[in-house]
Parts: C-alpha cells; sequence; structure tokens
C-alpha cells in the first residue's frame, strides 16, 4: 500500500522525471532528423523509379503497381542491423494484406547473386527482392542500412527512415497511408 509520504515524495519527484523524458524524445528526434537530412523528401515528392532485376528471375517496375502503398526497404547482405530487422517486414506482411500494402526488399552494395539469395533464405524473407545497382541507391539517396520509404497510392514519398525498425514502428509508418 502506498502511503501518503510516498505519494507525496513520487509527486515531487514527477517534474523531474517528466523532464528526462522529453529531453531524450527531443535528443532522439534530434539524431533523428540529422540522420534523415540527406533523405527524399516526404512532402509530396514522387518517387524516383525503381526498376530491375528481382532475385527470383524476371524483372520488377514500381510504375506497375496501382491503387495500393507500397515499403520499399533497401538493405545490404552484409548489414547486421539489416539483419535484425528484416524479420520485421516478414511480420508486417502478415498483419497487412497484399492487396493493401506493397513491401518489397531492395538489395544495395552486394557482390554476388549467391550472397544476396544467402541473405534471403538466412533471414526468410518472403517478398519480392530487387537487385539494386549502383544507380539505384544514388537515385533513392542511400547512404546508409537498413533505409526505408513508404509510399502512398500515387507514389509520392509518405515516410522515410534508416535504421532499426520495430515491427510496431514498421506497422506506424504505413499506416494511414493510402
Amino acid at each position: 500500500m502506498i502511503t501518503k509520504p510516498r505519494l507525496q515524495a513520487l509527486v515531487r519527484k514527477l517534474p523531474g522525471l517528466l523532464l528526462n523524458v522529453l529531453l531524450f524524445a527531443a535528443v532522439l528526434l534530434a539524431v533523428s532528423a540529422f540522420q534523415a537530412r540527406d533523405m527524399l523528401s516526404t512532402s509530396g515528392t514522387m518517387a524516383p523509379p525503381l526498376n530491375g532485376p528481382m532475385l527470383d528471375g524476371g524483372h520488377y517496375d514500381i510504375a506497375t503497381v496501382e491503387d495500393r502503398p507500397v515499403v520499399i526497404y533497401f538493405f545490404a547482405p552484409w548489414c547486421r542491423i539489416c539483419a535484425a530487422s528484416s524479420d520485421n517486414l516478414t511480420r508486417l506482411r502478415r498483419w497487412r494484406d497484399e492487396e493493401a500494402l506493397e513491401i518489397l526488399a531492395v538489395a544495395i552494395d552486394w557482390q554476388t547473386h549467391a550472397e544476396v539469395r544467402d541473405y534471403v533464405e538466412r533471414h526468410e524473407i518472403g517478398l519480392p527482392v530487387i537487385l539494386g545497382s549502383r544507380q539505384t541507391a544514388a537515385d533513392w539517396r542511400i547512404r546508409a542500412f537498413p533505409t526505408y520509404y513508404v509510399l502512398d497510392s500515387e507514389k509520392r514519398i509518405r515516410r522515410r527512415d534508416l535504421g532499426y525498425s520495430t515491427q510496431l514502428g514498421l506497422f506506424w509508418r504505413t499506416w494511414l497511408v493510402d
């Protein structure tokens, strides 16, 4: 049971605790904004073209995706943070219907098809995988891995982020994007 003196002590500590939480949140937002400073804008900017060979054969062109938002996950097969976060994409696919959201992975900074295939198999990525190029990385301003972009149904950039993202974070970024 909480006694009156304990409750009073807790109430006295509350402003300091709230100040620390706000300071932590401000630092987190500042670091995030700094990291994203060179990424493509989210102010309704049209996404650059994205097309290329797919790991499992065939050719992908984002221009053919109609009437649904798209999550694009840029990764490097050697990236440990990519390895830690790639499972969250698979979970997002289970949460969001394919008809409602296109999710694709784009391999950047890879040496061989086998290297990408090994990464995809090791992490059980059941998504379309595009074999990106240096030009793809330049067009999308990929400077770090993993990098995420969320496009609306008209292929405008609505969300962006880089680094590890939880499945809840991915769900949040795709929520309410038409």
